[in-house]
């Protein structure tokens, strides 16, 4: 049998100048957030972190991942925009009025239709509208719950741990910035008819008119999301998103002491990363990456190549040199389709990971004859333990 192992291809990219973040950080720039994160959406270069992965009680910011899950059941087909869901005693006395929490103001055993309970879970933040959500899709917020945990997983949340549908207080719900800004990315990359309800600027339910939570939406700075988030544990955060002249930059602060600081915070860090970074391209669209080594194949390699260019977002003055490492678990074994989601592409500035870009095969590999794999079987044997050490 064929040893399998994580295999690495060191590649260093000499042709252009790139940002060293270390230098930048230290030298150009810093955030009284206690944790933070700013991310180019387009390509994922992460611009600048701080105890990214350190956890936190999120609050409202929890939200997020039941907007998420309500989105994709939307688009599974699983729930209607014109579904009505109850509203319980539990959702109107934990999250309603009586709660003195973030509410739109359901009135206990009223049906609302899913397309208003969004926009009071996003406009307004109600936490009655997310546990009415809860409760219509998953039965119980409970229940719910566990499938926000199981959705996080499939995402690629690596730090995070909901235990209810708003975000209220529970020592046990954590998430963090890096993880944030992973979700916030796939809700506007996936969603983008949905995402448009982020930016309404006020919406009305019971006769009560209240505008965006987000106070970021209407200064006309490009922001057009996403959430903010407030506990007496956790401080002041917020996840928000910006579009200037076609860049798209998302931005995730948290444990700040006021909610003028969270404002001040965000737009200083959203300006700072719209001035200080240029494009480069690392890669070409069709550009072959890597090849990734083939197990019993006719051939013994197969190209690796993006879905389209790999672009980063590099410090405008500062110079350094990044590494890219291809990695993927190898060798393939044959037969290999074209197309196949098998490593990333993971480049690294210093000690720090900025960006992960899936690759794939760029070509199909048949099974080879009986001599040729009885030849890789034996060389597996006697040098298969290599790649490992990579």
């Amino acid at each position: 049998m064929p040893m399998h192992s994580v295999r690495t291809i060191v590649l260093i990219l000499l042709a252009f100048a790139v940002w060293d973040p270390s230098v930048a950080q230290a030298q150009l720039f810093d955030s009284k957030a206690p944790y933070a994160l700013l991310m180019d959406y387009d390509s994922g270069t992460v611009l600048f972190e701080k105890s990214a992965d350190e956890g936190f009680a999120p609050a409202s910011l929890a939200k997020l991942m039941t907007v998420e899950y309500v989105f994709n059941e939307l688009k599974q087909g699983h729930i209607k925009e014109t579904d009505m869901f109850t509203v319980s005693e539990h959702a109107w006395r934990t999250g309603g009025a009586p709660s003195g929490s973030t509410a739109m103001f359901a009135a206990i055993h009223s049906s609302i239709s899913v397309h208003d309970l969004l926009r009071g879970l996003i406009v307004q933040s109600g936490n009655d509208a997310a546990i009415t959500l809860a409760e219509g899709i998953a039965g119980s917020e409970d229940a719910f719950t566990e499938l926000l945990n199981k959705r996080a997983i499939a995402l690629g949340l690596k730090n995070s741990n909901f235990q209810n549908a708003g975000g209220l207080h529970n020592e046990q719900q954590r998430s963090t910035a890096r993880d944030l800004a992973v979700l916030a990315r796939h809700i506007i990359h996936d969603y983008p008819d949905y995402y448009r309800i982020f930016s309404e600027p006020e919406f009305t339910w019971n006769k009560i008119r209240q505008l965006n939570r987000n106070p970021l939406v209407a200064q006309g700075i490009g922001v057009d999301g996403l959430k903010t988030g407030y506990l007496k544990e956790s401080g002041y955060g917020i996840v928000a998103s910006a579009l200037r002249d076609g860049q798209r930059l998302i931005l995730v602060i948290a444990g700040l002491q006021s909610e003028s600081d969270r404002e001040q915070e965000a737009k200083k860090l959203l300006d700072w990363g719209f001035r200080s970074f240029q494009q480069v391209t690392a890669f070409d669209d069709d550009e072959t990456i890597a090849e990734a080594a083939v197990y019993g194949g006719d051939l013994g390699h197969v190209p690796l190549k993006a879905n389209g260019p790999v672009s980063v977002l590099v410090e405008r003055e500062t110079r350094a040199t990044l590494k890219a490492r291809v990695v993927y678990q190898g060798p393939l074994m044959a037969p290999v389709d074209a197309g196949m989601e098998v490593g990333t592409l993971r480049i690294w500035s210093g000690d720090r990971l900025i960006q992960e870009t899936p690759l794939h095969t760029a070509a199909a590999v048949a099974r080879g004859s009986l001599p040729s794999r009885a030849l890789d079987a034996l060389y597996e044997l006697a040098f298969g333990w290599i790649g490992s050490l990579l």
